[in-house]
């Protein structure tokens, strides 16, 4: 037999042996997911989450925005005075709740998804460029670090959000600056870590560049610990984004969010109570079922849990 048809079939073995791995890898997550209960109804919540910031908008008809003073504080469908054409009420100016309730959730899905996944990238790059090349730079990235993490939160998004508006943009730039570092400093531990095990050093000892060392050998073990820690990271982001929207700088007319909703309804916490609950509710429901997933991704994903075992 030919090098090449030798070559060829090392490299078909290789492949399979890859692809068996990857296939139970998959079955034994799913396997973990089915066992745990708390995580299944997490990610049914999350799923539910997903869907209204994805389809409500397209399935539910009328406009979040629309007043009808005539209407205004109309209870939900099952209380005395509630119709089925608002199942949920209406607000002060007549605006019908489940209609606000799914936009809200698309809104916090659009930042919350792109705020981590945006604050994961830079944490992760900064991580590289220290862990790997270290030194100067190593110090430079965690002092700015340290630099960011002195800096209370709100001051920083009063400021941002003040300069810049407070427009869907802005508040992502926000929570991005304010989540970066978490990432920066979990990773680079990690990857510190990596550095030195066996088939790392091997690698370099055979030559290979450091590129190379970090896209096929760094990146991919740690990727599972940037999972985790977006999942849980989500949570925050979603209840960062209602708190600053609640405090009145954060996201504004003509787009809906929970934090707004929560700030109009409670002056009328005592007589129309839907209007703060209702909304407070999907806040509570949607951080449960994120914390119930990273809960499990953490247990599932995390390297270092896996080594204290």
């Amino acid at each position: 037999m030919s090098s090449v048809a030798q070559s060829g079939t090392a490299s078909a073995v290789r492949e399979k042996v890859a692809a068996g791995r990857r296939s139970t890898g998959l079955r034994l997550i799913v396997r973990s997911l089915a066992r745990d209960r708390a995580a299944s109804l997490g990610l049914a919540l999350v799923v539910a989450w997903l869907a209204m910031g994805l389809v409500g908008p397209f399935v539910l008809p009328g406009d979040p925005n629309g007043q009808e003073l005539a209407d205004a504080l109309r209870p939900p469908a099952w209380l005395e005075g509630g119709v089925r054409e608002q199942p949920l009420g209406t607000d002060h100016l007549g605006r019908d709740m489940l209609v606000r309730i799914v936009y809200g959730a698309r809104t916090s899905m659009v930042i919350g998804v792109s705020a981590v996944v945006l604050a994961a990238t830079a944490g992760a790059l900064a991580a590289l460029f220290a862990a790997e090349w270290g030194g100067g730079v190593d110090e430079v990235l965690m002092r700015v670090a340290d630099i960011q993490l002195s800096v209370p939160f709100i001051l920083l998004a009063i400021t941002v959000l003040a300069l810049l508006g407070g427009s869907m943009g802005s508040m992502v730039l926000v929570l991005v600056l304010a989540g970066w570092v978490i990432y920066a400093r979990v990773l680079r531990s990690e990857l510190l870590y990596l550095r030195e095990v066996e088939f790392v050093q091997g690698a370099r000892a055979l030559g290979a560049s450091r590129l190379r060392v970090i896209f096929r050998h760094l990146l991919p073990n740690a990727a599972g610990l940037v999972v985790v820690v977006a999942t849980l990271e989500l949570a925050n982001v979603i209840i960062l984004e209602a708190a600053l929207s609640f405090l009145g700088v954060g996201i504004g007319p003509p787009e809906v969010s929970w934090g707004t909703m929560l700030a109009d309804g409670r002056d009328y916490l005592t007589t129309e109570w839907w209007l703060a609950t209702l909304p407070g509710v999907a806040i509570t429901v949607t951080i449960l079922g994120v914390n119930l997933v990273g809960d499990w991704a953490r247990d599932v994903l995390d390297p270092r849990t896996a080594r204290s075992e």
